[in-house]
């Protein structure tokens, strides 16, 4: 079982529409309403890999209780945390041309009591849990050193923890030694106050990462491929995509099939590319199920081409 544990989630609205046009009555052509939130996406890309998920969140007003509705349609075990604030509603504008701009709310303050309750719940809830994974940026009210608090009470319960979020939050919980960190690319140099222009760049940024306390690096670079740095070793996937439709959750998708499949070493890896492959090639934030899954056409090597350059490189 995959314990999830989003502490911002969000009620998202996505519009599409011909074209934006500022000042203009702009009619949308097509409409959806999901679940959101790093976490609960990771919890949904577990949900349709037909394994058992947990989802930890704080929910309040009428969009908290949607997110709960909807979840709960997709098979997805939800505890809830009650907040006296309304969980956030982001808006997504999704033009015929591909383009998509986003608006995302701030989201509710938590007070010092649901803070403290949305901990005990995470405690209480991961007994059995094969992973705790806790994704994305934190609430008004929850300080930089939340997830380390976090992990520091998983590790103290025996559980192992993957970690999915970026800035003081991700380096203060370095410090907590997580088991497993996620950062894409962008993130991974904000982390080491750098550019990231070859995979050899970043795959020294991961080395210090696990020197500041990860014990292990899976590093997502977009286009370029993924990177997992751990103890027992470094290995470097890639896999050809035909046409990217969607990015949305691609990466919370790569985290959960990484998990699924243990959540070390190169196989971990292998499905870790495979679930981000088939992702990025399905619509909106569609998470993928094993039929969408290639694995053969995964490539994992343990001989890291340093000297490339990315596609994608990160200033």
């Amino acid at each position: 079982m995959i314990l999830t544990v989003t502490p911002n989630p969000s009620l998202d609205r996505t519009y599409e529409v011909p074209a934006l046009e500022r000042g203009e009555v702009i009619r949308a052509t097509g409409e959806r309403m999901d679940p959101g939130g790093k976490g609960v996406n990771v919890s949904r890309a577990v949900a349709a890999a037909g394994r058992r998920t947990l989802a930890v969140l704080p929910l309040g007003g009428a969009p908290g209780a949607l997110v709960a509705e909807l979840l709960a349609a997709q098979g997805i075990e939800v505890a809830p945390v009650p907040v006296g604030g309304a969980t956030r509603s982001n808006i997504a504008l999704a033009e015929s041309d591909g383009v998509l701009t986003k608006i995302n709310a701030p989201g509710p303050e938590l007070s010092a009591a649901e803070r403290e309750t949305l901990l005990e719940t995470v405690r209480e809830r991961s007994a059995g849990a094969d992973w705790i994974a806790c994704c994305g940026s934190l609430p008004r009210g929850l300080a930089p050193s939340w997830y380390a608090e976090v992990v520091a009470r998983a590790h103290a319960g025996g559980a192992r923890i993957a970690l999915d979020t970026s800035g003081p939050a991700l380096l203060e919980a370095l410090r907590a030694r997580p088991d497993v960190v996620k950062p894409n690319a962008g993130e991974l140099a904000e982390a080491v106050a750098r550019p990231l222009t070859t995979v050899g760049d970043a795959l020294k940024a991961a080395e210090e990462l696990r020197a500041m306390g990860a014990r292990a690096v899976l590093a997502s670079l977009g286009a370029d491929g993924q990177l997992l740095v751990e103890d027992a070793g470094s290995w470097f996937a890639t896999a050809p995509v035909a046409v990217v439709r969607s990015n949305v959750g691609a990466g919370d998708s790569s985290l959960a099939g990484f998990l699924i499949a243990g959540g070390t070493g190169p196989a971990a890896l292998a499905s870790a590319v495979a679930h981000g492959a088939a992702a990025v090639q399905l619509p909106g934030s569609v998470m993928p199920t094993p039929a969408d899954l290639a694995p053969a056409a995964v490539t994992v090597t343990p001989d890291i081409p340093v000297d490339r350059e990315l596609r994608e490189p990160v200033s």
